[in-house]
């Protein structure tokens, strides 16, 4: 069981390797609440958003909280900023700063869980994840897409442009594996997480904003593919 431990400590402490490298590259992380669609993105890609307050083990360095993708079926359209709009919501417009948790299972995560810490009415608890709401409804969500949406835009997101689809989904899938607490993962939540508010019981017990994967086998080999992505020319 201790080399098992040792296994994937190492290529958890290698996976961040890689992105402090990538970040180097990128010069640094990006907020979203600073981000256009100018603001320049791969087509394809995948996500990795940290959090302010969660550390890494034996550290001040932050953690990851959540990767994301796009484009994992073949008959997909979006490409990467439109994903990453959608976790944001629009900042311009009737409906700045809104946003649409029905469009996105991160901002769905993060509302679930602020529901749990903050006053809100009681309806927009009721219709919170439903697909069929109406009118009226939508519009008493509007003050808790707009937390939603202050709390992803401050987290700092590192992008790692993978023009495959099949190690998009390779790379989204064995990170979550190998960071996920629920099978092993090294680097702890802080009690102070909001994520442990979440509705979801995998988010919570994860100590990431993902509830697919979160209870696989991560295999190694796609750290692998991850290194040649990040140092593609």
């Amino acid at each position: 069981m201790s080399a098992l431990r040792d296994d994937r400590r190492a290529d958890t402490d290698r996976f961040y390797g890689l992105l402090d490298e990538l970040a180097e590259r990128l010069g640094g992380p990006r907020l979203l609440r600073d981000c256009t669609q100018e603001t320049g993105w791969p087509q394809y890609g995948v996500e990795f958003f940290l959090e302010n307050g969660q550390v890494r083990a034996g550290g001040d360095r932050l953690r990851v909280v959540r990767v994301g993708s796009h484009a994992l079926r073949a008959t997909s359209q979006a490409n990467f900023w439109t994903r990453l709009a959608q976790h944001r919501g629009p900042v311009d417009g009737a409906k700045a700063g809104v946003g649409n948790h029905r469009g996105s299972i991160f901002r769905q995560h993060v509302g679930s869980a602020l529901l749990q810490t903050g006053h809100w009415l009681a309806e927009v608890a009721e219709s919170w994840g439903q697909k069929e709401v109406s009118p009226p409804q939508r519009v008493a969500e509007h003050h808790l897409e707009e937390a939603v949406s202050d709390h992803i835009a401050t987290m700092p997101l590192l992008w790692l442009e993978v023009p495959d689809r099949e190690q998009r989904k390779s790379i989204r899938a064995n990170s979550i594996a190998l960071l996920s607490q629920r099978t092993g993962g090294i680097h702890r939540t802080t009690p102070s997480w909001l994520g442990l508010c979440a509705k979801n019981e995998k988010v919570a017990t994860s100590g990431l904003w993902n509830s697919d994967h979160v209870d696989d086998l991560y295999d190694p080999s796609f750290l692998d593919n991850m290194e040649a992505c990040v140092r593609l020319p």
